[in-house]
C-alpha cells in the first residue's frame, strides 16, 4: 500500500486532506477542554465589566455550554448544505471555500480576549463549526472519489487517523508548559487556523476528485489526467471502463437529494443501520468524555496538576487504536469491530459508574477509572468509529453518497450540539450515574449490530442490500432460506 500510495501525490494528498480537514474538527473538539476554567473565567470577568456584578454559576455553565454547542450548530448548517454545493462547485472549491471560513474564525477567535468579549468565541466557533461541518463531508467525498476501490476503505479511516491525532494535537498544546495556561488560551484556540492555511496553499496544485470528472463531468482525458497525478503513471483503463459501466448503468439517474434518499425503500434497512449505528457512537459518551474531560476526571479525584497529562494519554490510546483499526477493518471484517466495540464500552461504562460511586475510594481508585475511560475510548475510535465510514461506503451506491454523508453529518452535528449544551447540566443532576445513560446507548448498539447488521466486507451495495432484506425478514438462518426459495 505504501508503494502504491508514493508512485504519485496520494501520500502527500491523504495528508494535506486530513491536516486540512479532520484535524481541524479533532483539535477543536478537545481544544476546549483544558482551558476551560479560563474561559469562564473570562466569561466572569467579561460579564462583571459591563454589569458590575458576578453572573450566577448557572449562567456561566450556560453560557459555556453555548459555546461548546455553537461549534456543533455551525457544523449542522454545514453538513445541511453538502447536497446543495457539491454538484455545482466540486469538491476542490467547496474545500478552499470551507478553509476561508475556519480561517476568519481563527482570526476571531484570537482577538476575543483583547476585546473582552465571549459572544466573539461563539461567533468563531459557529464559523469553525460550518467549515468543518461542510468541509469535513466534503474531505470524505473527496476522498472516496479519488481512492482505488481496492484501497478505499482503508484509506477513508484516515479521516478517523486525523480526527484523533488533531484531538490528541489539542490535548498537547493544551498543557499548562505550552499554550493551556490563562493567558494563552486563545492562540491555543487560534491554532488550527494555521494548518489550514497550509490546506489553502497546498489544495490548488492537487487535481479535482477523478471520480466527479467522469461520472459528473464526462471527461474522461481529465480523470485520466488525475489519476495519474495521484497514482502515478499508467493508463489506468480498468478503473476508467469500471466508472464508465457504473456512469452507464446509472445514466440518467440523479444525484439523490436527501429527502428522495429517506425515501427510497429499497435502501431503507441500510439508511436505518447508518442512523442507529451513528447515534450510539454519538451517543455512547465519548463527545461528552472528550471535551469534558478536565471537569470529569476532577470528579473523579484525579489530582488537578494530573488531569492534562491523562487527558493526553486518552489522546495517545485514541490514535494507536485507530491506527490499528486501519490495519485490520478489511481482514477482520466490519461486523467484529462494531459488535466487539460496543460490547466492551457498554461493560467500560459499567465499570466506571461502580468506581464512581465507591464510598471512601482508595487513592489508586482514580487511576484505575482513569484507564477504564482509556480502555472505552480505545474501542471507540478502534470499534465503531473506525468502521462507521466503511460501513456508509459499503452500503450505498455513487449517487446516493453526498444524501448519506449529510443526513449523518445533520445527526451528528445535531446530537453534539444538544450534548454540549445540557451535558453539563446532566452532570450536575445525575453525577457519575450519567455513564449508565450512556452505557444504555451502546447496549443498543451491540444488539442491533448483532442481530440486525450484515458483514459488508468485499461485497457490493447491490449484495449488501440483499443482506439487509434478508436479516429484516426474522433473522439471518430463516431470511437465507427464504431468499432461496424465492430466486428458485
Amino acid at each position: 500500500m505504501f508503494r502504491e500510495l508514493t508512485r504519485g501525490k496520494a501520500l502527500m494528498f491523504i495528508l494535506i486532506l486530513g491536516i486540512g480537514g479532520s484535524f481541524q474538527t479533532g483539535f477543536h473538539n478537545t481544544g476546549m477542554s483544558s482551558p476551560s476554567p479560563y474561559i469562564k473565567n473570562f466569561i466572569n470577568s467579561s460579564w462583571y465589566e459591563r454589569y458590575a456584578e458576578y453572573p450566577p454559576s448557572a449562567t456561566v455553565n450556560l453560557i459555556f455550554g453555548v459555546i461548546i454547542s455553537t461549534y456543533a450548530v455551525g457544523g449542522l448548517f454545514g453538513a445541511a448544505s453538502v447536497k446543495f454545493v457539491t454538484g455545482k462547485f466540486g469538491r476542490k472549491k467547496i474545500l478552499i471555500g470551507t478553509c476561508l471560513f475556519s480561517v476568519v474564525g481563527g482570526v476571531i477567535m484570537l482577538t476575543s480576549k483583547n476585546a473582552n468579549s465571549f459572544e466573539m468565541i461563539v461567533a468563531a466557533r459557529f464559523m469553525n463549526g460550518f467549515g468543518a461541518g461542510l468541509g469535513g463531508s466534503v474531505q470524505q467525498i473527496y476522498l472516496m472519489e479519488s481512492s482505488p476501490k481496492q484501497l478505499r476503505s482503508t484509506l477513508m479511516l484516515s479521516n478517523v487517523f486525523f480526527l484523533s491525532l488533531g484531538k490528541l494535537s489539542g490535548q498537547v498544546l493544551g498543557l499548562s508548559v505550552l499554550l493551556g495556561c490563562e493567558h494563552l488560551w486563545n492562540i491555543l484556540l487560534f491554532a488550527p487556523a494555521c494548518l489550514v492555511v497550509v490546506l489553502l496553499l497546498a489544495l490548488p496544485f492537487f487535481p479535482e476528485a477523478p471520480r466527479y470528472l467522469l461520472m459528473d463531468g464526462g471527461d474522461i482525458v481529465a480523470c485520466r489526467k488525475a489519476l495519474q497525478r495521484l497514482w502515478g503513471p499508467g493508463e489506468y483503463q480498468v478503473e476508467i471502463d469500471e466508472m464508465l459501466a457504473e456512469r452507464a448503468a446509472s445514466k440518467g439517474v440523479q444525484v439523490k437529494s436527501l429527502l428522495e434518499f429517506l425515501q427510497d425503500s429499497g435502501i431503507r434497512s441500510q439508511i436505518i443501520a447508518i442512523a442507529i449505528i451513528s447515534a450510539c457512537i454519538q451517543l455512547s459518551g465519548m463527545s461528552a468524555i472528550t471535551i469534558f474531560s478536565f471537569d470529569i476526571l476532577n470528579k473523579a479525584a484525579v489530582p488537578v496538576d494530573q488531569i492534562r497529562y491523562i487527558t493526553l494519554g486518552f489522546g495517545v490510546s485514541e490514535v494507536l487504536a485507530t491506527i490499528t483499526s486501519t490495519l485490520i477493518v478489511e481482514r477482520s471484517g466490519r461486523k467484529p469491530l462494531l459488535l466487539g466495540g460496543f460490547s466492551i464500552m457498554f461493560t467500560m461504562l459499567l465499570l466506571i459508574t461502580i468506581m464512581l460511586n465507591l464510598k471512601n475510594p482508595a487513592p489508586w481508585v482514580a487511576y484505575c477509572t482513569a484507564a477504564l475511560f482509556m480502555i472505552f475510548i480505545m474501542c471507540v475510535s478502534g470499534g465503531p468509529s473506525g468502521v462507521n465510514m466503511a460501513l456508509i461506503n459499503d452500503s450505498f451506491e455513487q449517487s446516493h453518497h453526498p444524501a448519506a454523508m449529510t443526513l449523518i453529518g445533520l445527526q451528528r452535528w445535531g446530537m453534539f450540539a444538544v450534548l454540549g449544551l445540557v451535558f453539563p447540566f446532566i452532570n450536575e443532576g445525575l453525577g457519575s450515574y450519567c455513564f449508565l445513560l450512556f452505557a444504555c446507548f451502546c447496549l443498543l448498539g451491540a444488539l442491533y449490530s448483532f442481530f440486525l447488521v450484515p458483514e459488508t466486507k468485499g461485497k457490493s451495495p447491490k449484495e449488501v442490500s440483499q443482506q439487509f432484506q434478508r436479516l429484516a425478514v426474522g433473522g439471518k438462518f430463516f431470511g437465507r432460506k427464504q431468499f432461496m426459495e424465492t430466486r428458485l
